[in-house]
């Protein structure tokens, strides 16, 4: 059966917390690390009545996008709605664990959630995130101690490439070397040439932590003077970033995109908001889930001829749309980030199953949008 630990560490993986803004609280909220898990229910909000919700149906685990504690606390008493949560999931032995901003610009994301939902393909993000720095660390080990290195390197952080850790590239060969006066080989006599099947091992190596695993093969490695490399690798754009941009397979008017849009997301009182010719033709899509407005100037740049997004200001779209910029649907805020609590169940339930052993995942259908009516003004 699953652990919390073991939970929290594929959310981390798929969602990795460096990527979250400086700015941002993500992670394990509360929860015993060695707590097994049989349910976990995803969200996007952490209300009273969701958790309500999850425990009725047996949860031990809510995975939700917004950060309950997002804002320094100094007390969690029950007295407040926050305190009430976290005791009420403490004393259940429910486990709280939240992915915001780590799970906005990873691949896939949020973003990607609705772009799926709205139908686009080809979809990349908006404003791409720098691949992290990498090294490669090339040493030549003899044939005894290849397999010691390697676990040394890896140990240390060496070998990660995405969902998979332990990645390791190695050719045969032979080398050759002559111990000198002073010398305390490991293998071979002073003074005589000795040739040694070795093997060429390669793995890449995080930037900051290419020190630690220099040291630590330098540790595992038989030789007194193991021959290595480290090779500074280029770093290009990724896969992850804020924001997505698509492009529908059949065009459309603006009208019938935000009509598509209303049809494809839950329902909200806000409901869908259009700025723009509604007789235009939409092609090109940019999205983002949440709250866009930073990035309402790329959608155009970005050759967009619509941005679906949520939380925009009256001054920001009106001058947007004056000085010619694509044309826009705002909805709710929850509306645009729900599409993802089923990308990431259906990710959960995948992972999660080994065996006999399953884990049940269910969403949260609860409406969280804080505005739950609108009313028409005027006569």
């Amino acid at each position: 059966m699953p652990t919390v630990a073991d939970v929290v560490q594929w959310v981390e993986r798929e969602f990795p917390p460096h990527l979250a803004e400086s700015w941002d609280a993500v992670g394990l909220v509360c929860g015993r690390p060695e707590a097994p898990v049989r349910r976990v229910v995803v969200t996007v909000d952490v209300t009273e009545e969701v958790v309500a919700f999850a425990l009725d149906s047996g949860a031990d685990f809510i995975l939700a996008h917004h950060p309950l504690l997002l804002t320094g606390v100094h007390s969690v008493s029950a007295t407040d709605f926050k305190g009430r949560i976290l005791h009420r999931l403490i004393e259940s032995g429910c486990a709280l664990m939240s992915a915001h901003t780590n799970a906005d610009a990873a691949d896939p994301g949020v973003s990607d959630a609705l772009a799926c939902a709205v139908g686009l393909t080809l979809v990349r993000p908006m404003r791409a995130y720098p691949q992290p720095t990498h090294d490669k660390v090339v040493v030549f080990v003899p044939d005894s101690h290849m397999n010691e290195v390697l676990e040394s390197m890896a140990d240390a952080g060496a070998g990660v490439m995405g969902s998979y850790d332990r990645c390791a590239y190695w050719v045969q060969g032979e080398g050759t070397f002559r111990p000198l006066a002073g010398a305390d080989p490991y293998l071979g006599e002073i003074g005589r040439v000795e040739t040694v099947s070795e093997r060429r091992l390669e793995m890449l190596s995080p930037r900051n932590r290419t020190e630690a695993v220099v040291e630590a093969m330098l540790a595992a490695h038989p030789y007194e003077v193991p021959a290595l490399d480290v090779i500074e690798l280029v770093a290009g754009e990724s896969t992850c970033g804020l924001g997505r941009i698509g492009a529908l397979a059949d065009p459309c008017t603006l009208l019938e995109f935000a009509t598509l849009v209303s049809q494809r997301l839950p329902a909200t009182a806000q409901g869908v908001r259009v700025a723009g010719d509604v007789n235009r033709q939409i092609r090109t899509v940019a999205v983002c889930a949440g709250s866009g407005d930073s990035l309402l100037e790329l959608a155009t740049a970005s050759g967009a001829d619509v941005y679906l997004t949520a939380d925009l200001k009256h001054h920001r779209v009106s001058d947007h749309v004056a000085q010619g910029g694509c044309a826009v649907v705002d909805v709710a805020h929850w509306a645009s980030e729900f599409p993802w609590c089923d990308q990431v169940a259906q990710a959960l339930r995948v992972a999660l199953t080994s065996g006999d052993d399953s884990v049940s995942v269910d969403v949260a259908r609860i409406v969280t949008d804080p505005w739950d009516r609108q009313l028409r003004s005027g006569p």
